[in-house]
């Protein structure tokens, strides 16, 4: 049974949420925005209608998940008080306990993403390490693993480009990611993810190390402005492979993209390079694989503005692109973070796409 101070700091918090994102303003500009969308010539310009329809949306997700928060726990002091007329018994009192403090920690985590680029769609890209058949085999299972997060979160996914390795499993996989905050609760996942276990693939049975690293960037649109100098772009064709009918292999619909400039981060001439099969229309993933681009440039610039503030906030965690942040140990049926200590004995639910608690305490973390 919970104490009164574990509902009067529900109510606390509760409270405080209302405050910090100002909801009764929120209403208020919802109802503003919405009368716009009423104009008679709102979809003339369909860009212009698009962001402005976002704009109503995200307007409309802060008040429905504060109503969410009120409603839980209004209802966890009605079970309070009628657990003292013996209506609810003890169970239910701490049910209802469970489901406010879930609805309060969804609201506050979702608080913390306050940053323009939290907001955005995000490209998920998968690259198998070193190791062959194994390491590309664990590249296959973390993709599983994030399109099932994503599928329970009600995230859109498209794959933009998929490279099958030669036994099993893929080499790499890089795919959209679009719905509320998709950016900003899968940047968490950026670095070197780590898998011991027994291999399938090893004929004395012996532990195995593999690799893969993931990287996750915003996937921007035409209302975030980025420079692409056309003098460092180049492009190949290439005919695409797998599945997609009997145009497949006879025409060159994918391609490749290499854009050439200086990076921000190191000053040093680079390189990118981009693949797209996407579709069969040459052009359309021409315009996909520019949007990649232009997406992962953004990154770099917002890398550059982290790395700065981190030099003034010495004190401050950030992303270290490229290390080790977990690992997945299945014999010992464990899953750790390096980086938050978080670590759960349910590998069985994580490869299954149960991140949020890993992800929740990176969040609370940062």
């Amino acid at each position: 049974m919970i104490t009164i101070e574990q509902l009067k700091d529900i109510q606390q918090r509760a409270d405080k949420l209302r405050e910090y994102l100002n909801i009764d303003e929120k209403q208020m500009q919802l109802s503003e925005e919405e009368m716009r969308t009423q104009d008679p010539d709102f979809w003339s310009d369909a860009k212009a209608a698009e962001q402005q329809m976002k704009k109503v949306k995200s307007l409309k997700s802060w008040i429905e998940g504060y109503e969410g928060v009120s409603k839980a726990t209004e209802e966890l002091c009605l079970a309070f008080d009628y657990f003292k007329e013996q209506i609810v018994s003890e169970q239910e009192v701490d049910a209802a306990y469970s489901h406010a403090l879930s609805e309060v920690e969804a609201l506050e985590m979702k608080n913390m993403l306050s940053e323009e680029e939290d907001q955005m769609p995000a490209v998920l890209k998968i690259v198998a390490g070193a190791g062959g058949t194994e390491a590309q085999d664990w590249a296959d299972m973390l993709m599983r693993m994030y399109l099932r997060y994503c599928e329970k979160h009600g995230y859109k996914t498209t794959i933009q480009n998929l490279q099958e390795g030669e036994e099993a499993g893929i080499k790499t996989v890089t795919f959209n990611v679009e719905g509320d905050m998709a950016y900003g609760y899968l940047k968490s996942e950026n670095g070197v993810h780590r898998l011991v276990r027994v291999s399938p693939y090893n004929a004395q049975g012996k532990r195995m190390t593999s690799f893969a690293s993931v990287f996750v960037v915003p996937l921007i649109d035409d209302s975030i402005e980025v420079e692409v100098n056309p003098a460092g772009l180049s492009w190949d064709t290439f005919r695409s492979s797998g599945a997609g009918g009997q145009n497949v292999n006879k025409v060159e619909s994918g391609v490749r993209l290499h854009y050439k400039f200086r990076n921000p981060l190191t000053g040093q001439d680079d390189e990118i390079v981009i693949e797209n099969t996407e579709t069969r229309d040459q052009p359309k993933n021409r315009e996909n694989a520019l949007r990649l681009l232009r997406s992962q440039l953004y990154e770099l610039e917002l890398e550059k503005r982290r790395q700065a503030q981190a030099a003034v906030e010495a004190g401050k965690k950030k992303i270290e692109w490229g290390s080790q942040i977990r690992s997945y140990v299945f014999d010992d049926r464990r899953v750790k973070d390096h980086r938050t200590g978080y670590q759960t004995s349910n590998v069985g639910a994580v490869m299954d796409g149960d991140l949020d608690e890993f992800i929740k305490a990176y969040l609370m973390m940062s």
